[in-house]
Order: C-alpha cells, then sequence, then structure tokens
C-alpha cells in the first residue's frame, strides 16, 4: 500500500511539471518571437537611419568646412617661388616678375597647400599671363590680381570662390583657408 501512494504523489508531481514545461515551452517562444520582432525592427529602422545619413553626408561633402582663424595663434604664411611670365600683348612685349606669399588659416592648411603646389602653380601662370599691362598698372589691378589668386588658391584646395562677395572688405575666412596674397616683388616691364 505504501507503494500506491508514493506513485499518486509521483503522479502529482508530473502533472505539474508537465503543465510547467508547457508554460516553459510558451514563454521562451514568445520571448524568441519578440527577440526576432525587436530585431527586425532595428534593422529596419537602423537601414533607413543609415540611408538617411548618407544622403546627409552626400549634401555636406560638397560644401567643405568652415574656415575659422584664431587670432592668438600667429599668422602661417607659405611663399610661392617666383613668377615671370610674358603678359598679354598690348603695346609690345610685356613681362611680369612676380614673387607672392599665401596667408593661410593654419599650419595644416599650409601643408595641403603645399600637396597642391603644381596645379596652383599653373593656375597662377595662366592667370598672371592673361593680364595685360594696363590692368596691371594701378594700385587697383594688382588689388584685383591678388584677390583672383586668392580664389584659385582656395579653388585648388576644394573652396568655391564666395559668390555672395560683394566688397572686399569682407570677413577673410568667409572665402576659404587661404585668407591674403602679398607681393614681396612685383615687376611689370
Amino acid at each position: 500500500m505504501s507503494k500506491a501512494p508514493a506513485k499518486a504523489e509521483a503522479a502529482e508531481g508530473e502533472v505539474p511539471a508537465k503543465g510547467g514545461k508547457k508554460k516553459l515551452i510558451v514563454i521562451i517562444a514568445a520571448v524568441l518571437i519578440l527577440a526576432i520582432a525587436g530585431g527586425g525592427a532595428f534593422l529596419l529602422l537602423g537601414k533607413k537611419k543609415h540611408a538617411e545619413g548618407e544622403e546627409g553626408e552626400e549634401e555636406t561633402a560638397h560644401e567643405p568646412p568652415k574656415v575659422k582663424v584664431d587670432p592668438a595663434h600667429p599668422p602661417v604664411f607659405v611663399p610661392l617661388e617666383q613668377f615671370t611670365v610674358n603678359l598679354a600683348p598690348e603695346e609690345g612685349e610685356h613681362f611680369l616678375q612676380s614673387t607672392m606669399v599665401l596667408r593661410v588659416a593654419d599650419a595644416k592648411i599650409g601643408d595641403s597647400l603645399k600637396l597642391y603646389m603644381p596645379e596652383l602653380k599653373h593656375r597662377i601662370i595662366m592667370l598672371l599671363s592673361s593680364k595685360k599691362p594696363s590692368e596691371l598698372a594701378t594700385a587697383e589691378g594688382r588689388e584685383q590680381l591678388a584677390d583672383e589668386v586668392k580664389d584659385e588658391a582656395n579653388d585648388v584646395l576644394g573652396y568655391a570662390p564666395n559668390p555672395k562677395k560683394k566688397n572686399k572688405r569682407n570677413r577673410p575666412e568667409d572665402d576659404g583657408p587661404v585668407l591674403a596674397v602679398l607681393f614681396n616683388q612685383f615687376i611689370v616691364q
């Protein structure tokens, strides 16, 4: 007789165990379904945000970063070699001999500019040789030439000329990292 109650107790113990296993299986299945659904939602939303981020990067990739001039640091100058070019014909043969120095926002820009020096020299030579002696005879003409050289240097670095530029007294950082072109020598013969 003692065996019968033991089997009854064991049977009663198994019934809750079967019910507990079913509950456990249902809970695990629900957790897995929620985890899969959550992971799928995360991936879909993550891809959507990533795609929006790429579009935003394309828009900002065309616009170079803003240049900040720190007056606490000393100015950085990048010297250019001497240029000797024939000027555009006007009244006989004339040539220009000039030495320039570029003032840049910081030393990092100066190093970047040195990497592009062959292209910059080419552009400056083409610009100088397109000028007539009468255009360079006045101080305004030389200032205009300095602005054009500055625009070429900024363009080489990927900074487009500022179309809003009305007067030359804008802040230098509005145009790009090359802040000024200074002539050390300027001879027209």
